[in-house]
């Protein structure tokens, strides 16, 4: 929040409650994000491995802002064949698997 690389559109809420539900909201993303860090800057460090960082240098404490936008790119495929709807992942590279089996193999199997 601090930095300016959080895009917010502006909202205008006049209703108390309302303005507190978003409050609400924003810290709980805010505390999901924090943990997600945490997560994988502990697994880095207990598995002594490293991610690029935005200089494409090894880092054991990468950003989750940073970890997210890597993630861009990455799109799921759905095509109709004999029936059934097949599913495929493009633009996985080596780094998304290795941070994926990093975050745990809940994170890795939605990939899968």
């Amino acid at each position: 929040m601090k930095g300016d690389t959080l895009s917010v559109s502006k909202v205008y809420l006049k209703n108390k409650a309302r303005i507190e539900a978003l409050t609400m909201i924003m810290v709980l993303c805010l505390m999901i994000y924090s943990i997600a860090e945490w997560k994988l800057r502990t697994k880095l460090e207990e598995e002594n491995e490293t991610v690029p960082d935005q200089k494409g240098k090894p880092t054991k404490r990468p950003t989750m802002t940073w970890i997210f936008f890597n993630f861009q790119g990455i799109t799921e495929l759905c095509t109709p064949k004999e029936g059934k709807i097949e599913s495929e992942i493009l633009n996985m590279e080596e780094v998304h698997w290795k941070i994926l089996s990093l975050m745990g193999d809940k994170y890795e199997n939605i990939y899968l």
